[in-house]
C-alpha cells in the first residue's frame, strides 16, 4: 500500500473534500497525512488521518477571517476578489511551500494529492516529472481556466459559442488581467521567483490545471467547455455525502424530522459554512419571502446558533420553517423539491447529485460563478445578487416548482453524476497507475459544446 500527503488551504470548503478523499484512501488500505491549518487538526484526526500543521505565516482561521484580513469588508466586486486571492492564496505561498517541504522530508511519500488552490505546491510542480514523485490536484471549486470560450473567472458571465461572445471574452480578459487583476499575476510571479522557482506557467487562474492529473469534483454538464482544457483534467463528479465528523458532529435527527412526510414540497435553505456570518443576507429574506406559502422550508445555519437567526429575523420562525445547525444531506436532499443557496459549490453539487433544482443568490468568493453555471446548465435560477429581497426569493422558488424544465435539467445532471461512479475510486485508481510509473489514463467525459438554459 501507498503513503500519500494531502496539502490543503485551511478553508473548510476546500479542506472538507480532501478529508473525504483521504478517508476513502485510508479505507482502501493507504496511509494519509493532511497538511493544513491547526483549527482542523481534530477534523483530520477524527477521520482517521494523520495531521501535519501549516506554519503560522500560512495558517488562518476561516471562521475569523477578520483577524487575518481586517480590511476585507471594505471592498466589493473585483477589488474584493483581488484582495481575497492575494491574501488567502498568494500571500501564504512561501510558507505553504516550506511546510510542504518539511512534511515531504518526514516521508517517504508515494505521491502528493493536493487541493488545487494550495499554491505552495507550484515550485514542486516546476521540477521535471522524472525527478519527483507524482503530484495530482483535487479541485472542489468551479474550473477557472482562462479561455476564449469563457469570460474571465469572477465575471459571473455565461459563455456563448458565437464570434461576438469570443470577442467579448478576449476584451474582458485583456481589461481585467491587464488592469485590476494584474497585481495578482505580479504577486504570484514574485512569490515563486523569491523561492528560486520559475515564473508561473500561464495565468493565475490556470494553475489548477498544472498537476500531473487534476481531478475536477464535478460533472462535465455543470462546467463550461473550453478548447484550451488539457487532457490531464478529469471530471470525476462530486463526492458522495459523508458522515458528519469533527467540526460537524453527528447528532440525532431534529425532533421535527417527521414533518418531512411529503404533504408539502420541501425547500432546503442554506447559506453555507463560510459566508454565513450575516444570516440576514439570504436566510432571513428567504424565510420571510416563503412564510405563508404552501412549502416546508428546511434550513441549516451552517453552525451558526439558531438564536442568531431568530435575532436577525426579528422574531420567531415562520410556521412553515424548520431549522437546525447542520442536516444530513444524504437523508434531506432526496426529500427536497428545491434548494435555495448562496452558491457554495459543494452544496450545489450535492443538490444536483440528488436531482434537486436550485435558486442561487451569491456575490462573494466564487459564488457568482457557481450561480452562472447553474443558470447556464438550466438546473436553476441565478438571482444575480447575494442579498435578494423576500419577494425575489419567493417568485424564484414558485417558478422553480412550477416549471418542470428545471427539475428535468437537474435530473439530467443527476444521471450524469451517477454514471461517473465514486470519485474516490477514480482518484485511487489513477494514483495507483501513477505510483506504478504509468501515465496512461482512460478516456473520460469532457464538457459538451452547448447547454440549454432558461
Amino acid at each position: 500500500m501507498s503513503r500519500f500527503l494531502l496539502p490543503s488551504t485551511p478553508i473548510y470548503g476546500h479542506l472538507s473534500p480532501m478529508v473525504a478523499v483521504g478517508r476513502g484512501l485510508v479505507a482502501r488500505g493507504h496511509t494519509v497525512t493532511v497538511l493544513t491549518g491547526r483549527r482542523y487538526a481534530r477534523l483530520v484526526r477524527e477521520a482517521g488521518l494523520d495531521f501535519w500543521p501549516l506554519t503560522a505565516e500560512a495558517d488562518y482561521d476561516d471562521a475569523r477571517l477578520q483577524d487575518w484580513l481586517p480590511d476585507r469588508g471594505r471592498r466589493s466586486g473585483v477589488a474584493a476578489g483581488r484582495y481575497d486571492i492575494l491574501n488567502l492564496f498568494v500571500r501564504p505561498l512561501a510558507a505553504q511551500h516550506a511546510a510542504l517541504h518539511a512534511a515531504l522530508a518526514d516521508g517517504p511519500y508515494d505521491a502528493v494529492v493536493c487541493e488545487a488552490a494550495f499554491l505552495g505546491v507550484l515550485p514542486l510542480l516546476a521540477v521535471p516529472r522524472a525527478d519527483r514523485i507524482p503530484v495530482v490536484g483535487v479541485s472542489a471549486t468551479p474550473l477557472a481556466l482562462t479561455s476564449v470560450d469563457a469570460a474571465p473567472f469572477g465575471s459571473g458571465l455565461e459563455p456563448g459559442s458565437s464570434a461576438h461572445t469570443r470577442r467579448r471574452n478576449r476584451f474582458i480578459s485583456a481589461v481585467l488581467h491587464g488592469g485590476p487583476l494584474r497585481p495578482v499575476q505580479t504577486a504570484l510571479a514574485d512569490a515563486l521567483t523569491s523561492l528560486g522557482a520559475p515564473a508561473p506557467d500561464g495565468n493565475y487562474f490556470d494553475q489548477a490545471t498544472r498537476f500531473d492529473v487534476t481531478f475536477q469534483l464535478a460533472a462535465p454538464g455543470i462546467e463550461y467547455p473550453r478548447r484550451e482544457l488539457p487532457p490531464t483534467v478529469r471530471f470525476v463528479g462530486p463526492l458522495r455525502p459523508q458522515p458528519q465528523t469533527g467540526l460537524l458532529p453527528s447528532s440525532p435527527l431534529p425532533p421535527w424530522w417527521g414533518d418531512l412526510d411529503g404533504n408539502r414540497p420541501v425547500v432546503h435553505l442554506t447559506q453555507g459554512t463560510m459566508a454565513n456570518v450575516d444570516l440576514s443576507r439570504l436566510m432571513v429574506p428567504a424565510l420571510r419571502g416563503l412564510a405563508g406559502t404552501d412549502v416546508l422550508v428546511v434550513a441549516a445555519t451552517g453552525g451558526r446558533p439558531l438564536a442568531q437567526l431568530e435575532d436577525q429575523l426579528g422574531g420567531p420562525l415562520p410556521q412553515n420553517a424548520r431549522v437546525a445547525t447542520f442536516l444530513p444531506y444524504d437523508q434531506l436532499l432526496p426529500r427536497a423539491a428545491a434548494m435555495v443557496t448562496n452558491g457554495g459549490f459543494g452544496g450545489v453539487q450535492q443538490a444536483l447529485a440528488a436531482g434537486v433544482p436550485l435558486v442561487v443568490a451569491g456575490s462573494t468568493e466564487d459564488k457568482p460563478e457557481v450561480a452562472a453555471r447553474v443558470s447556464w446548465s438550466g438546473t436553476g435560477i441565478n438571482l444575480r445578487t447575494g442579498t435578494p429581497s423576500p419577494q425575489r426569493v419567493r417568485r424564484a422558488v414558485e417558478r422553480l416548482l412550477a416549471e418542470a424544465d428545471y427539475r428535468t435539467a437537474a435530473q439530467r445532471l443527476q444521471t450524469e453524476i451517477a454514471g461517473l461512479g465514486d470519485p474516490v475510486e477514480a482518484i485511487t485508481a489513477s494514483l495507483g497507475r501513477l505510483v506504478a510509473g504509468s501515465d496512461l489514463e482512460p478516456a473520460h467525459p469532457r464538457p459538451v459544446l452547448e447547454r440549454h438554459s432558461h
